[in-house]
C-alpha cells in the first residue's frame, strides 16, 4: 500500500492507495479512530456498486448508515447540502460523527462542504471512485457547490481526515469518464513534472487498458504532486493556483453548458489546449513545444464539439470566475513543460484563441 502524507501540521492527513483497499475499509477506519457514528454519502449508482458492501463492513464495528444524493454536476448545489443537514439533524448527529464521501468529485465536494459547515465542522473521509477524484478533487481540502451563475462559487477550504483510494473501482468506470480523468492526470505533468509527462505519453495505452500496477503508480504520483503543492499553499494564495491550469477556460465552458453535456475533464482538456495556445501566442512557449503538448492532450481521446459555444459567451462566464484579480481574467500559462506563470488574459486574445478552437470543430 502506498501512503502519501499531506503536511499541514495538525490538519495533516494520509492518502492511502492500493488495489482492494475498499475490502479493508472497516479495519482501516477503526485503526484511524474515525468516531462511532458514520454516514456514507453516495449517489444511487455508486451505492449499488460499492456502498452496500462498505456499509456491511462498517456496521460490524460502527453505527453506520447511508445518505443517498442525486447524481450529476447540476445537483452540486445548496439544496443537496441542505438535505444532508436535514438527515443528520433527524438522526441526532453530533460533532463526533464522520461523513464518508463515496463517489466522484461532485460527491466529494458536496460532502466536504457539508462537513465543513455542519456544527461548524465535523470529520469527513474521502473515498474517491473516479479517476478525476482520485488524482485531484479528493486531495487538498477544496470543498464547495455551484451557484447557478458560476462553478464552485460557494465553498470552504476544509481538509479531510483521510483519503482512501482503491484503483480497482476504476474498472467499473465508463470509458468516457475514465478518459475525462486522464486530462487531469496530464495536467500534473504539464505544470510540475516534465519527466512524468513523458512517462504518461509513453504508457498511455497501458493506462487506458487500466493496468492496476501502472494506475497505482500514476495515481500515486499525482497525489504526491498535489500534496506537495497543497502543503506549501493550503489556501491558494500563490503556488497552488498553478493547479488551475486550463481551468479558467474549463469552468467557463461548464457554466455556459449549464454543467451538462460535457464532463469536467473534457472541459479541462479544451482549457489546457486553449491555455497552451495562449502561452504560445504570448511568446512564452516555443511553437514546437505547444504542438507537442496539444498532441499529448488530444491523444487521450476525442473531445465533444464546442461549435455552439461562442467566445462572447465564454467571456461572459469568465467575468464571474472567482479567480479574477482586480477585474482581470487570470490564466495559468506555460513557459515550458513543468514551468508555469500566471498572467492576465486579454479579452481580445482569449476570444481569438477560443474562436480558433471552435472553428476546428
Amino acid at each position: 500500500m502506498k501512503t502519501v502524507h499531506v503536511h499541514l501540521g495538525e490538519r495533516g492527513y494520509d492518502i492511502l492507495i492500493a488495489p482492494g483497499l475498499l475490502e479493508k475499509a472497516g479495519d482501516l477506519f477503526l485503526k484511524n479512530r474515525v468516531g462511532k457514528r458514520i454516514f456514507v454519502v453516495a449517489n444511487d449508482d455508486v451505492f449499488q456498486l460499492y456502498g452496500q458492501s462498505l456499509l456491511e463492513q462498517l456496521r460490524e464495528r460502527f453505527e453506520a448508515t447511508e445518505i443517498l444524493i442525486p447524481d450529476g454536476e447540476k445537483h452540486k448545489n445548496l439544496v443537496t447540502v441542505e438535505n444532508i443537514y436535514t438527515y443528520l439533524i433527524a438522526q441526532g448527529a453530533d460533532r463526533d460523527a464522520t461523513l464518508v464521501a463515496l463517489g466522484g468529485g461532485v460527491t466529494g465536494d458536496i460532502v466536504g462542504f457539508a462537513a465543513a459547515t455542519f456544527l461548524r465542522g465535523i470529520r469527513y473521509i474521502q473515498v474517491p471512485t473516479t479517476l478525476v477524484s482520485q488524482v485531484d478533487s479528493s486531495v487538498g481540502g477544496k470543498t464547495g457547490v455551484n451557484y447557478h451563475l458560476a462553478k464552485n462559487m460557494i465553498g470552504a477550504f476544509y481538509q479531510p481526515h483521510l483519503v482512501y483510494i482503491d484503483p480497482n473501482t476504476l474498472s467499473s468506470l465508463p470509458e468516457r469518464e475514465f478518459q475525462s480523468g486522464l486530462y487531469e492526470v496530464v495536467k500534473y505533468g504539464l505544470i510540475y513534472d516534465a519527466e512524468f509527462l513523458s512517462y504518461l505519453d509513453c504508457h498511455l495505452e497501458a493506462i487506458k487498458q487500466r493496468d492496476p500496477a501502472i494506475l497505482e503508480q500514476v495515481i500515486g504520483r499525482c497525489c504526491e504532486i498535489k500534496a506537495e503543492i497543497t502543503s506549501l499553499d493550503e489556501r491558494e494564495s500563490d503556488l497552488r493556483r498553478i493547479l488551475n491550469f486550463g481551468h479558467t477556460f474549463a469552468h467557463a465552458l461548464e457554466a455556459v453548458n449549464a454543467f451538462q453535456g460535457i464532463t469536467h475533464g473534457e472541459a479541462v482538456g479544451y482549457g489546457m489546449v486553449a491555455a497552451t495556445r495562449l502561452s504560445r501566442s504570448k511568446g512564452l512557449l516555443k511553437p514546437e513545444q505547444a504542438e507537442h503538448i496539444e498532441g499529448v492532450v488530444r491523444k487521450i481521446g476525442p473531445l465533444p464539439s464546442i461549435e455552439d459555444v461562442s467566445a462572447e459567451r465564454m467571456l461572459e462566464s469568465m467575468e464571474r470566475d472567482k479567480k479574477r484579480k482586480e477585474g482581470q481574467i487570470m490564466v495559468v500559462l506555460l513557459k515550458e513543460i513543468g514551468r508555469t506563470l500566471i498572467q492576465p488574459g486579454g479579452e481580445a486574445e482569449i476570444s481569438e484563441i477560443w474562436e480558433e478552437l471552435r472553428s476546428a470543430c
